[in-house]
């Protein structure tokens, strides 16, 4: 496995557990977490309101469930009690968290995909299918300009397979992280549609 994906600050999206009662919160938000660590890699100032963005709503999830434990076990849970209360945050929180992973996730399925494309153009488009259509005409231009900033590929994919400076042995081969980061992708990409169905189901989006 990648150095990346060992670190023990980071849990790969194929490793959260889903029951029937819905996704396991406290693991959800550890792999979420390791989203903003990618963007960590890109080392751009660009792109801090994508991982801003990001960090903040996890924070909100997080805040919610250590204040009701017992009733935040899974996300599903976590939202349905928090809405019974007639109260919002997480249940905000939670939906543009996915939509950020969502646009995260597309965009690197389509450098998988294409080994020529380059980052900005890959987010570029993610942007325009995910985030962009919710954002109002003042955002839009900060995140159209964070695209702008997306350093060259490489950087990305030198840092996942790079290993901590502590760590013995090579970093890894670009093979061996593709099998890991394939995995992480479709792992997220089908958390993403649960919660998305989630919250179609049972009109949670509206009003947020």
């Amino acid at each position: 496995m990648p150095p990346y994906f060992q670190r023990e600050s980071v849990k790969s999206f194929a490793d959260v557990t889903i029951t029937e009662a819905g996704v396991d919160t406290v693991e959800f938000l550890k792999a979420a977490e390791g989203v903003v660590g990618i963007f960590g890699i890109l080392n751009t100032p660009l792109l801090s309101p994508v991982s801003n963005d990001l960090g903040g709503n996890i924070l909100k999830i997080r805040r919610r469930h250590d204040q009701t434990p017992e009733k935040s076990d899974t996300l599903e849970n976590l939202v349905r009690n928090e809405m019974a209360e007639k109260r919002k945050e997480a249940t905000q929180g939670l939906l543009w968290l996915i939509r950020g992973l969502s646009f995260t996730c597309k965009a690197i399925q389509q450098t998988q995909a294409d080994p020529a494309k380059q980052l900005s153009t890959a987010f570029n488009e993610s942007y325009a299918d995910t985030l962009k259509p919710y954002h109002s005409f003042i955002v839009r231009p900060i995140f159209s300009a964070a695209m702008s900033g997306c350093p060259k590929r490489e950087v990305l994919y030198d840092g996942l397979r790079k290993k901590e400076e502590h760590d013995e042995g090579e970093d890894a081969t670009q093979e061996e992280l593709d099998t890991v980061l394939n995995d992480w992708l479709e792992a997220l990409a089908k958390i993403i549609a649960r919660i998305d169905a989630f919250y179609e189901a049972n009109n949670y989006k509206k009003g947020l």
